[in-house]
């Protein structure tokens, strides 16, 4: 059987993997070894952090939410008690997008909201405790 060199491919899997590690400090973008350790760890990093960045946004709108709802004189519980209670199936997303972009139907909701939410959960947990 013939030696198989492998030179070419060697040479292409190297560059490759420097071609990736383009903009790295110090040896992470020359040397083969170092931005092979280095994209590991970068691929380590993205697969994570595409996790936690789900959790991120969620915050976020959870955040442009309340702030529009305290503008509005209520709070975020009390606004989200009163979508469930009113069968409204906006995800925070979409709630978010409206609070910013388009007030006037975030408005309409938060009227709806506050129509549906004669026992908000504040009041209720207020009048458990009080009773117990």
């Amino acid at each position: 059987m013939p030696r198989v060199k492998r030179g070419v491919t060697k040479h292409a899997r190297h560059k490759k993997v420097l071609m990736a590690a383009r903009g790295y400090h110090g040896s992470s973008h020359r040397n083969y070894k170092w931005a092979k350790e280095a994209l590991l760890h970068a691929w380590d990093h993205a697969y994570r952090n595409r996790r936690e960045r789900k959790g991120d946004f969620r915050r976020l709108w959870i955040i442009r939410i309340g702030a529009a709802c305290r503008q509005a004189g209520t709070t975020y519980s009390r606004f989200i008690y009163g979508l469930k209670k009113a069968g409204v199936e906006l995800d925070r997303k979409m709630l978010a997008d409206l609070a910013v972009r388009d007030q006037p139907a975030f408005d309409k909701l938060l009227a709806l909201a506050a129509l549906h939410s004669d026992g908000a959960p504040e009041e209720v947990a207020a009048g458990q405790t009080a009773g117990a």
